[in-house]
C-alpha cells in the first residue's frame, strides 16, 4: 500500500501516548512469540513433518487471539470489521499456510533457525523493549514538569493570597494600632509587596501556560513521533529476520521454490507504516486542549489581572526584565547550538538504519535521548525568559533603556552591615545578600529585585562612604514613622474604614495617633494609659506610659557604644531624671562594692545624685524585705549616685552633696566602633596608691532581709524608641524586672523607671 505523505503519531494522537505505548509494548513482546516460535520449530523440524501440521495450527489460534490487540490495540475507538487485520498479522498468517504446506524439514535447517532467527529475535526484543521503557520515562518525566509548572503556579497563587491576606492584616491594624503613622507605613510597604507578587503570580500564568502549549503541541508529538519510530524499526527487524528464515528454509527446499517466492513477496508487502495506519485509523478520537490558565483574584483582595506599574511596580519589572534578558542572549544561541547536536545524531541513526553507518542503533538512540533532555531543559529557560520579558515589555515597554543597573555580587557579610534599601540589619547565621562591585551598595537578598537602577558607576573609597552615609539616611527615612514614603514608592489611598479603637479613651487614642504628650496627659493621663494597656508593676515609681511590645526586638543596629553626655545618655535622662536639675556631690571617702547594686567610687570623684536617701527602699520594695533596724527607719543610709556611666548605691554618710554646685556636663568623644564588644561595667579607677594613707569611711547602714537582685548589663548602645523603653549605654547595668517572655524584650528597672529593653542587647551578670 503506497502513500502520499505518512501521517504521524504526533499529528494525529496527541496526547495518546500511554495507550500508543501499550500498543508498540505488544508488538515487542509479540517478538518474544516469534522467537519462542523458531524455537519450537527447530525441535520440531528434527522430528520432521509429524509435528509440523499440529505446531502450524496451535499458532493460528495464537494468532486469532493476538489478532485484535496486535492490529488495533487494547481499547479502540472503532470496531475493526471480523477480517480486519493488520498487514504483519496478513503476512505472519501466509507464513503459517506456508507452513503447512511444508511436509519436511532437516537437522541443518533447524540449527539455522535457533542461531541465525531465534536468537536476533530474543536479543532485539530485548533492546526494543528497553527503548519502549525509555520512552515511557521520558514521557512522565515530561508530565512531572507540566504538573511541576501547575504546582508552581498554584504555589505562586498561594503567595499571593497570603500577601493580600497580609495587606488586609495589616489595614485592619491600621485602624486600631496606637501608633498609626507608622501602622501605615506598614500597610503601605505590605501593598507594595503584594503588588510584587501578584506580577510575579501573573508572569508566572504566562510561563505556565505557554509550557503547557509546548508540551501538548511540540514534545509529546515529538516522544509520540519517536514512539511510533521505534515500533517501525521493530518492524524492519522483524522483516528482516523472517526474510533470513524464509532464505534457510528456500535453501532446504528447492522443490518448494515458488512457494518460498510467495511468501517471501507477502513479507516485502508488509510496509512498517501499515500497522501504524491501521491502529491510528481505529483510536483516532476526539481531544480537547486543556484552557490556558487565568487570572484568580484573591478571596480577600479583589482586584483584576491588570499587571502594577507603578514607580515601585517599575523597579522590580526593570530588574526582572534585565535579567531575563541577560539571559536570553545566551540561551538563544545554547538552544541554537544544543538543536544542531540533535540533528546530527539524527541523521547518524537514519544512516545506521540504512545501514550505511556501522555503529549501535541503539546506543545511538539513548545519546539521542540524553541529548534532547538538555535540549528541553534549556529550551524551557528559554522560554521562560521570551515570556517574562515579552509580558513586561508589553506592558510598561522595555524600561531597561537607560537604565544603570548595579554590578551585583553575592556576599556573605562576616561584619554588620545595614541593607541600604530597607535599613535592616543584614545578620543571622549566614547574613547572606548582595552588593555592588562599582559602587558598594549592599541589600539583603530578598531585596536585589527591589533596588533602583541608579548605580553611579564605579567609586573611589571616600566617594562609597559618602553614598554609604547618604543611602542609610534614606533608609532610616524609610524606616521612621513620621516620614512618607520614598520617591520612588508610589502614594496610597488613605484609609476609608472608621476608627475601631473603640475600647480606648479619647486620651490614649489622642496619644496613640500623635505619639506626643500633651501637658494634660502629663498630669491625669496616668490611669487612662494603665487601662488601656496594663503591664505589671515592678515599683510604685513605675513610668505610667509603658506599654508591652507586640513586635519582636530588632537586632542592634550599631555596635557602637557612646559616654555620658552623648546622644543615648541624653536620651536616657530624658527618660529618668532629665527633666530636673541634677544634684551633684562628692565622695569624702573611697568605697569598695560589696554587694550587687554597690558601687565602687574612689574618694573625691564628683557623683550625680539619682535618688535620694529613703527613697531607694521605697523603689526596691518589689525586691526585697524592708529592714526593721532603728537606723533606718525614716531613711535606707543609702543613696543611688552615677559616676560617669556607672551607677549604684553609695552609703549617703560617704557623700557631701552640699560642696557642689551643678556645673555643665562635659562633652566627651564617642568610643571608637567595633563590631563586637564584650566589655563589662568598668572597675573604679583612681583609687589611692597607698591603702594605707586612705580615709577610713563611717560605718555603712545594714541592709539585712534583702533579697538577692539580678542585673543586666548592655552589651550595645540602644536608644530608646518611646517611653516604654530604656535607652543604655555599653557596659550600664539595671536590675532585672521580668525575663523575656518570648517576645524578644527584657523589663528592667533604672532610676525607679521600669520599662523595656531589646533582650539581645543585654545580658546577665
Amino acid at each position: 500500500m503506497e502513500v502520499d505523505a505518512v501521517p504521524t503519531f504526533g499529528a494525529e494522537l496527541k496526547d495518546g501516548f500511554k495507550p500508543a505505548s501499550a500498543w508498540v509494548g505488544h508488538g515487542i513482546a509479540w517478538l518474544d512469540d516469534i522467537q519462542q516460535f523458531y524455537r519450537e520449530r527447530s525441535a520440531i523440524e528434527k522430528e520432521y513433518s509429524a509435528k509440523l501440521s499440529a505446531l502450524a495450527k496451535r499458532y493460528f489460534e495464537k494468532k486469532n487471539k493476538r489478532s485484535s490487540p496486535l492490529s488495533v490495540g487494547d481499547t479502540p475507538t472503532m470496531t475493526p470489521g471480523s477480517l480486519e487485520r493488520s498487514a504483519s498479522i496478513t503476512t505472519w498468517a501466509t507464513q503459517l499456510t506456508t507452513l503447512e504446506s511444508r511436509a519436511a524439514e532437516h537437522d541443518r535447517y533447524a540449527n539455522h533457525l535457533i542461531s541465525q532467527v531465534a536468537e536476533p529475535l530474543r536479543y532485539l526484543g530485548g533492546r526494543f523493549e528497553e527503548l519502549r521503557k525509555r520512552h515511557v520515562e521520558y514521557a512522565d518525566k515530561l508530565a512531572a514538569e507540566r504538573d511541576a509548572s501547575y504546582a508552581d503556579l498554584r504555589k505562586t497563587k498561594a503567595k499571593y493570597d497570603a500577601a493580600c491576606q497580609d495587606v488586609e492584616t495589616k489595614r485592619k491594624k491600621s485602624e486600631s494600632h496606637y501608633d498609626k503613622s507608622k501602622a501605615q507605613s506598614a500597610y503601605r510597604q505590605q501593598i507594595l509587596e503584594m503588588n510584587n507578587i501578584k506580577n510575579t503570580y501573573l508572569i508566572a500564568i504566562h510561563v505556565t501556560n505557554r509550557q503547557k502549549e509546548m508540551y501538548y503541541h511540540e514534545y509529546v508529538p515529538e516522544v509520540m513521533d519517536s514512539l511510533q519510530d521505534l515500533n517501525e524499526f521493530r518492524t524492519i527487524k522483524l522483516n528482516g529476520l523472517w526474510g533470513v528464515a524464509a532464505g534457510l528454509e528456500g535453501d532446504m527446499l528447492q522443490q518448494s521454490r515458488a512457494m518460498m517466492d510467495r511468501l517471501g513477496q507477502e513479507i516485502s508487502r508488509n510496509a512498517p507504516h501499515l500497522d501504524s495506519m491501521m491502529y491510528m485509523r481505529h483510536n483516532m478520537g476526539s481531544f480537547q486542549e486543556p484552557p490556558d490558565k487565568g487570572f484568580e483574584a484573591s478571596p480577600v483582595w479583589h482586584d483584576d489581572d491588570v499587571m502594577v506599574v507603578d514607580d515601585t511596580a517599575k523597579i522590580y519589572l526593570r530588574n526582572v526584565l534585565s535579567k531575563s534578558k541577560s539571559q536570553l542572549g545566551e540561551l538563544r544561541r545554547e538552544v541554537d547550538k544544543k538543536r544542531c547536536e540533535v540533528e546530527n545524531v539524527k541523521r547518524l541513526k537514519q544512516r545506521v538504519r540504512e545501514g550505511t553507518e556501522k555503529r549501535d542503533e541503539v546506543e545511538v538512540v539513548r545519546t539521542l535521548f540524553a541529548m534532547q533532555e538538555d535540549l528541553h531543559s534549556l529550551d524551557r529557560r528559554r522560554l521562560t525568559a521570551e515570556v517574562e520579558a515579552s509580558t513586561i515589555t508589553s506592558v510598561v515597554g522595555d524600561v531597561t533603556l537607560g537604565a544603570k543597573n548595579h554590578n551585583f555580587k553575592s556576599q556573605t557579610f562576616k561584619i554588620p552591615t545595614n541593607c541600604d534599601l530597607c535599613g535592616e540589619r543584614i545578620w543571622g547565621l549566614s547574613a547572606k545578600g548582595f552588593d555592588c562591585r562599582d559602587c558598594g551598595y549592599t541589600c539583603h537578598s530578598k531585596c536585589e529585585m527591589k533596588v533602583p537602577a541608579d548605580c553611579p558607576g564605579e567609586q573611589t573609597k571616600e566617594e562609597r562612604k559618602k553614598l554609604k552615609a547618604e543611602r542609610q539616611e534614606g533608609a532610616n527615612r524609610l524606616l521612621s514613622p513620621d516620614s512618607g514614603p520614598p520617591s520612588h514608592v508610589a502614594e496610597l489611598p488613605d484609609l476609608t474604614r472608621s476608627n475601631t479603637m473603640t475600647s480606648l479613651s479619647s486620651h490614649s487614642a489622642r496619644r496613640s495617633v500623635s505619639g506626643q504628650h500633651t501637658p494634660a496627659e502629663e498630669a491625669g493621663g496616668a490611669a487612662d494609659a494603665a487601662a488601656a494597656a496594663p503591664r505589671p508593676s515592678v515599683s510604685s515609681a513605675k513610668s505610667s506610659t509603658a506599654v508591652r511590645k507586640r513586635i519582636m526586638a530588632p537586632p542592634p543596629t550599631a555596635y557602637i557604644s557612646e559616654l555620658p553626655g552623648s546622644a543615648i545618655n541624653a536620651s536616657a535622662n530624658a527618660n529618668g531624671h532629665g527633666d530636673k536639675e541634677e544634684k551633684k556631690g562628692k565622695m569624702l571617702y573611697a568605697f569598695d562594692a560589696s554587694g550587687e547594686g554597690e558601687l565602687a567610687v574612689r574618694e573625691g570623684r564628683e557623683v550625680v545624685q539619682l535618688e535620694p536617701d529613703g527613697k531607694w527602699p521605697t523603689l526596691m520594695s518589689s525586691y526585697r524585705h524592708q529592714s526593721t533596724d532603728a537606723n533606718i527607719a525614716d531613711g535606707s543610709g543609702w543613696v543611688k549616685v552615677r559616676a560617669g556611666y556607672k551607677e549604684g548605691l553609695v552609703p549617703t554618710s560617704y557623700v557631701d552633696f552640699s560642696s557642689s554646685s551643678p556645673s555643665p556636663p562635659t562633652t566627651a568623644s564617642a568610643r571608637p566602633s567595633s563590631t563586637y564588644s564584650n566589655s563589662t561595667t568598668s572597675s573604679a579607677a583612681g583609687a589611692p596608691s597607698s591603702s594605707a594613707a586612705r580615709k577610713k569611711g563611717p560605718a555603712v547602714a545594714p541592709r539585712r532581709g534583702a533579697k538577692k537582685l539580678r542585673y543586666v548589663e548592655a552589651l550595645y548602645g540602644y536608644a530608646a524608641q518611646g517611653d516604654a523603653e530604656h535607652s543604655m549605654v555599653e557596659g550600664e547595668r539595671f536590675v532585672l524586672v521580668r525575663d523575656d517572655p518570648g517576645d524578644g524584650w527584657v523589663e528592667v528597672e533604672k532610676a525607679g523607671v521600669t520599662a523595656s529593653v531589646p533582650a539581645s542587647y543585654v545580658q546577665v551578670v
